[in-house]
């Protein structure tokens, strides 16, 4: 029972700055890739960026130079430090994490969701 909770998200005027947190908790032995996903209403889930637990990183269209994934493996958090944001970055974000658990079984974990609102 591996827990995703994400924070940081709120109301950000258009060019500014945010950074999401994603927190794991439970029985967790490793986790090999945590990522960040968005959701705008009546649109479909994209990837925002993954990490996987060498720091290698993944982004998404059009976001690479302004979002940046990284990650604490000691605290099982992984971040999301976005930067010039538009109003097309409104979405609900959402962390994911797949790895073993302590019982070397796989998990694919999913946060419930940070609304990130940006305004014109």
């Amino acid at each position: 029972q591996v827990q995703l909770v994400e924070s940081g998200g709120g109301l950000v005027q258009a060019g500014g700055s945010l950074r999401l947190s994603c927190a794991a908790s439970g029985r967790i032995f490793s986790i090999g890739t945590m990522a960040w996903y968005r959701q705008a209403p009546g649109k479909q889930r994209e990837l925002v960026a993954r990490i996987s637990s060498g720091g290698s990183t993944n982004y998404g269209d059009s976001l690479k130079g302004r979002f940046t994934i990284s990650r604490d493996n000691a605290k099982n958090t992984a971040y999301l430090q976005m930067n010039s944001l538009k109003p097309e970055d409104t979405a609900v974000y959402s962390c994911n994490a797949m790895g073993l658990n302590t019982q070397r079984l796989a998990f694919n974990s999913w946060g419930q969701g940070t609304q990130v609102t940006v305004s014109a």
